[in-house]
């Protein structure tokens, strides 16, 4: 600490390390010298990064980076590499030598003798040597080879064959007899049996068995809910098209299926002529204009009210009001509670309550008693009322039946129904090799699983096209057309 505390040395210290000569790789170096020292744990990683980071730190990477460049392309550093690989001098090319042909063995002999030039750009100069690959060392199951080499050697010492060798003379002196194939009279011989019916002999063997035990060992199929024996819709896998959608079909049966598909397309336009009605502006005489606008904004600030008057009048009267009618109740219990019942009047009241409840008993009776004058009425009633709770019910079935093949809600989506395929009557050919089919199986067959509720009716996902379609007819197709 001493040296530093006199400032005039440490100035001259460093004006003597200014002069020291420092030439750096770069003309960006600093002169180590000169750079201040940053104080810090060395041992430490943040130690590391610090001196990694600092402008030494980064030239001595790059030096050291340079050195394994130069290793791994030239086979070493530049500066001790020997002239002869540097430099070459030019003799040229002697008159006699170039004159002088040479023979086709002489010239074969210096194309094996001299590499080629490929060659010798693919060769590795590096002086690095390459990484052991360990795995090409190693040897699979080399432990338990060696043991198993272990073992025939202490079993040719005590005499003894290994196992497979065993085997191998036993197969020598019994060999086996070879399995026949099957002929047709063995498969006659063979008895038949249904293997769904209740009696199937593979079944035997799990007669008398516990419940338990044939559950545990998988070999009691589990027994289906009621519900999964019963189909989510009656409507048929598979619907028959209209004999009017035919490659043939008769002039009534086309007629009646150009009809229907006239009518969807009736109700179709209905409901869009419907949603346009209620989504158009009001009519002309309805549309609001800037006269209409501006008085409906100035409405109420131009006249006053005919019902405000001056302040002060009228609330008199309405709290007078107000304190008389919350007073007159309390005045009431308090003339109540001061006044005070005399034995008089508490039998009389007893006598009255008692009175009330006898009459009530002997009215309950007499209506009971008159129930009994009324019992056909009440069977009429009665039968009246399950009548009509039977008329519901079958109502209710009837319904259900009639729905049972039609589509349900199973999500936010509303069943669409698919459309007819039909052919105009222009549109119809007279040949197989010309006609154009309608309609595609895959969306058939989905709109019969959404039909019959299977799955909840489903929509395509939106996406934006960057670019446009094109469409273009093929070659073949458009040959069968003509």
């Amino acid at each position: 600490m001493a040296p530093e505390s006199n400032g005039g040395g440490a100035r001259q210290r460093s004006k003597k390390d200014a002069d020291s000569g420092f030439l750096g790789l770069r003309p960006t170096s600093v002169d180590p010298a000169l750079r201040r020292r940053r104080r810090g744990p060395r041992n430490k990683k943040r130690g590391w990064r610090r001196l990694a980071e600092e402008p030494l730190g980064l030239e001595v990477d790059q030096f050291l980076e340079d050195v394994r460049l130069q290793e791994r392309t030239i086979g070493g550093l530049l500066s001790e590499a020997p002239d002869e690989n540097l430099f070459f001098v030019d003799t040229g090319v002697k008159q006699k030598e170039r004159s002088r042909k040479k023979t086709k063995v002489q010239r074969k002999s210096l194309q094996v003798q001299k590499p080629l030039r490929v060659d010798l750009i693919l060769e590795n100069t590096s002086k690095i040597p390459a990484p052991k690959d360990v795995l090409a060392h190693q040897v699979p199951n080399a432990k338990k080879l060696r043991r198993k080499e272990q073992l025939r050697e202490r079993l040719a010492k005590q005499g003894e064959l290994p196992r497979e060798v065993r085997k191998a003379q036993a197969r020598l002196l019994k060999p086996p007899t070879p399995k026949g194939k099957p002929g047709p009279q063995d498969a006659i011989a063979r008895p038949f049996y249904d293997l769904w019916a209740a009696d199937n002999p593979l079944d035997r063997a799990l007669l008398g068995q516990d419940d338990f035990f044939l559950e545990q060992t998988k070999k009691k199929g589990v027994r289906r809910p009621p519900r999964l024996h019963v189909k989510p819709s009656s409507a048929p896998a598979v619907e028959v098209t209209p004999s009017g959608a035919s490659y043939n079909p008769t002039f009534e049966d086309h007629q009646a299926l150009l009809l229907a598909a006239h009518e969807v397309e009736l109700q179709r336009q209905k409901e869009a002529e419907k949603l346009e009605r209620q989504l158009a502006p009001p009519p002309a005489e309805q549309v609001a204009t800037q006269e209409t606008v501006f008085q409906e904004m100035c409405e109420g600030l131009l006249e006053e009210s005919d019902g405000e008057g001056e302040p002060g009048q009228g609330a008199p009267l309405v709290a007078s009001e107000a304190e008389g009618t919350e007073s007159s109740p309390q005045l009431a219990r308090l003339a109540t509670a001061v006044e005070k019942k005399t034995e008089q009047r508490r039998r009389r009241e007893k006598a009255a309550r008692a009175l009330r409840a006898q009459q009530a008993v002997l009215r309950a009776a007499r209506l009971r008693h008159q129930e009994l004058f009324r019992l056909r009425g009440i069977k009429a009633q009665v039968a009246q009322r399950l009548a009509e709770l039977a008329r519901r019910r079958e109502r209710r079935r009837l319904k259900r039946l009639a729905e049972d093949d039609k589509p349900r809600r199973l999500g936010r989506l509303k069943y669409q129904a698919p459309d007819i395929d039909v052919q105009l009557s222009s549109e119809r050919s007279d040949s197989l090799r010309t006609l154009k089919p309608e309609g595609n199986i895959l969306r058939d067959r989905f709109k019969s699983f959404q039909r019959r509720n299977m799955i909840e009716p489903r929509e395509r996902a939106k996406f934006k096209r960057k670019y446009k379609v094109k469409l273009v007819e093929k070659r073949a197709f458009r040959e069968i057309q003509l």
